[in-house]
């Protein structure tokens, strides 16, 4: 008998109905030769220092720090684990073999290969890989069975990852609660949260010490459009009225008008934290709250697999993107008119296998999608609009640059026109394009007058008293982002180097 074993019971039953185990028994589903079970995530854990020693039962200096010579697992202490992990065990210790079918990354591998240590397995193991939960890649992926043995290396970083953070959290938690705390409260070290805590007080204390100070601009309007004078803010108050007194009844004249066309490439493919970035901007979404709901999506079929840290698509991908399109036409179909009939766009931007590890970019399997919740709506639609614009032309735009003078003072201004939407066409019902949403970008995309070099007239000059303002709270969208090149916040410069693209 060949025992399966999945991550979470509703994959367990997709994958028990394609090999045909469809006898339900107590924790696992049986025919065909298969015996299909399941985790709930993690069922095992690494032993706590009370495990290991009784010397390490209570909290003191003198026993700082804590390393095991060898690191233990153990069950996680809960009835309802207990009782699925017996029936793992029977089944396991009475296997020919067994194949893993836990969730295709690092954590995946961890979960399943320490379940499999605790229950003593001894067969032969081979892995399952997908990407996606549809039924064609189950098929494809038990078509294309891997020996466990070639994942070793995935399972040895999980591994190094969880003992890293025991070494840590359990060391760094006593030592600094038992120097600091006083007796009244754990102070929690970890390798995630210390360092995020970190960013959000060196951010406060910024903003806490920040004296706003006032600076003055010169302005002025001339035929309805506003140009901001090439000097920058005045740091005093006379300065800028000196400068307003020069130009107060002067004519304003046209310099330069620079036109300049340029093309704008698609957003790139999501990954889980700029999707995460997006829900929060968007619809003030949690990180945890979007994770829930495209790992709900992905287990419903409707998207590719979650917890991936790449934009890009492997090339294999390419030939079956005219079915995935074809698949969430329903709910497009004004969207891929465009598209119909054409050889869709293979750009390096998308596609490219060496940028792609583990897994790809998220995007859709191509499974209609059907009675989803508002919030599932939203985060299906980002994914799905992000796959549908990346075969799209880029948009083409103008930019104009007019330079202005009244009496030796230099004035500018710009604005931006859209030739051909491209991409852009994808988001044209909605209230901001895939990107840049913020005021500064608002203003670029204004279209100006036409303006002639050599042109003169009357104008309204104002001086404008502003005052700065301290660096901005950290959204949930903004920590992430700053969480994810974390590194460049190191001041050393070899570790700056070394964290370059890491966070």
């Amino acid at each position: 008998m060949i025992v399966c074993i999945a991550e979470k019971p509703s994959v367990a039953k997709d994958i028990a109905r394609i090999l045909g185990a469809t006898s339900a028994h107590n924790g696992y589903m049986e025919g065909n030769g298969y015996q299909v079970t399941w985790t709930f995530g993690h069922l095992c854990t690494l032993k706590e220092p009370n495990d290991y020693t009784d010397m390490w039962k209570h909290w003191s200096l003198a026993s700082l720090p804590m390393i095991p010579p060898r690191f233990g697992i153990k069950l996680i202490d809960d009835d309802g684990i207990k009782r699925q992990f017996a029936v793992i065990e029977r089944l396991m210790q009475a296997a020919d073999g067994i194949i893993n079918c836990g969730d295709a990354g690092q954590e995946g591998e961890l979960i399943q290969r320490w379940v499999m240590q605790k229950a003593g397995a001894k067969c032969p193991v081979k892995r399952l890989w997908i990407s996606s939960m549809t039924d064609e890649a189950i098929r494809e992926g038990f078509n294309s069975l891997k020996d466990q043995e070639e994942y070793q290396p995935l399972y040895i970083a999980g591994l190094s990852r969880a003992i890293g953070d025991w070494i840590l959290g359990m060391n760094a938690t006593r030592l600094y609660t038992l120097k600091y705390a006083q007796n009244r409260q754990v102070l929690s070290i970890g390798r995630v949260q210390t360092p995020t805590l970190a960013l959000i007080v060196n951010r406060q204390k910024e903003i806490d010490s920040f004296e706003p100070e006032p600076y003055w601009v010169l302005a002025t309007v001339y035929r309805d459009t506003t140009f901001t004078a090439t000097k920058g803010k005045f740091t005093t108050k006379e300065e800028g009225e000196a400068a307003f007194a020069t130009i107060a009844d002067k004519p304003f004249t046209v310099n330069t008008v620079t036109k300049k066309n340029g093309t704008e490439a698609p957003p790139r493919l999501f990954d889980l934290t700029s999707l995460q970035v997006e829900c929060n901007r968007k619809f003030a979404y949690s990180a945890e709250t979007t994770l829930k709901l495209i790992q709900g999506l992905y287990e419903r079929k409707l998207t590719t697999y979650p917890r991936v840290d790449t934009q890009y698509l492997s090339d294999d991908i390419y030939p079956k993107c005219p079915s995935i399109l074809s698949g969430i036409s329903r709910h497009y179909e004004a969207l891929m008119q465009p598209l119909l009939g054409k050889k869709l766009t293979k750009s390096k931007r998308v596609f490219d296998s060496s940028k792609v590890t583990d897994h790809h970019a998220i995007i859709p399997t191509g499974v209609p999608a059907t009675s989803l919740t508002d919030m599932e709506r939203n985060v299906y639609d980002l994914i799905a609009r992000r796959f549908i614009a990346v075969f799209y032309p880029d948009c083409k735009f103008s930019t104009t640059t007019v330079l202005g003078t009244v009496d030796e003072v230099e004035f500018k201004t710009s604005g931006k026109e859209i030739l051909s939407p491209g991409w852009r066409a994808v988001y044209a019902q909605q209230n901001d394009s895939a990107t840049n949403d913020d005021e500064e970008h608002k203003d670029e995309e204004r279209t100006l007058p036409t303006f002639t070099k050599g042109e003169s007239g009357p104008h309204t000059p104002t001086l404008s008293e502003k005052w700065t303002t301290p660096p901005k709270y950290y959204t949930e969208a903004t920590l992430l982002r700053a969480m994810e090149t974390a590194g460049k916040f190191v001041e050393d410069e070899t570790l700056r180097a070394a964290l370059k693209e890491n966070g």
